[in-house]
């Protein structure tokens, strides 16, 4: 199956998807938005890294940033942070190019590696749509955060792929449904931008059917 291009979802939503759920309902279906200083921190360091007419050139590696991806199977368009090609005989031959070459996507993100799965199954997003696009395989990404200023290597394993894949899925179902679920508040919520939105604490208080249902329950 293939999607047409005007059901592309965002890829940058796989990582609020992955996050909570509602969380990217109300971003990419119902088109709610609010900053923080999280948000902006974050937007902030992405700018340094999509200079897409930025392309640098050492020895065997060539850098290009804010690189545009898509893939039709996924139903998915996105912007990698940074491409690394490495220059490899197990790579693939690319335009305007000498040799073979080996796409190696980095992610940058601000703060220090999560205990969630989301920034990963972002980046191996990325590799996913480079493959389709290149005609080759991506073993192998990183994560860089802004706080600890080291890059953390990422395999792309079957698992991960399959978790993707599972997960876009998900949401274009949802996406075409129109749906907003609800989730159980947890200690992210506090720091979420959409919170006043969202209103977590509200998820808690039953719908007046189900008051109501429960009131009425065991009457003759």
């Amino acid at each position: 199956m293939e999607y047409k291009e005007e059901d592309y979802l965002q890829l940058s939503g796989l990582q609020h998807f992955i996050f909570c759920r509602r969380q990217w309902a109300l971003i990419h279906i119902e088109g709610q938005w609010v900053e923080n200083f999280l948000t902006v921190d974050g937007e902030l360091l992405h700018e340094k890294a999509h200079d897409a007419g930025l392309r640098e050139s050492r020895g065997d590696r060539i850098i290009i940033r804010g690189m545009p991806i898509r893939s039709a199977r996924l139903g998915v368009s996105g912007q990698c942070d940074v491409v690394e090609l490495h220059r490899s005989s197990n790579g693939v031959q690319l335009p305007n190019l000498q040799g073979s070459w080996q796409p190696y996507p980095v992610e940058y993100k601000r703060g220090k590696p999560k205990e969630d799965s989301a920034d990963i199954l972002q980046l191996c997003g990325q590799a996913l749509c480079l493959e389709e696009m290149l005609c080759c395989t991506v073993p192998e990404g990183a994560l860089y955060y802004g706080e600890t200023r080291h890059r953390t290597s990422v395999p792309f394993t079957s698992e991960l792929r399959s978790q993707v894949e599972d997960a876009l899925a998900e949401m274009h179902q949802l996406y075409q449904r129109g749906y907003t679920p609800k989730v159980k508040p947890r200690k992210g919520c506090s720091s979420c931008s959409l919170k006043n939105i969202c209103l977590p604490k509200m998820l808690r208080t039953k719908s007046v059917s189900a008051y109501l249902a429960e009131r009425m329950e065991g009457l003759p």
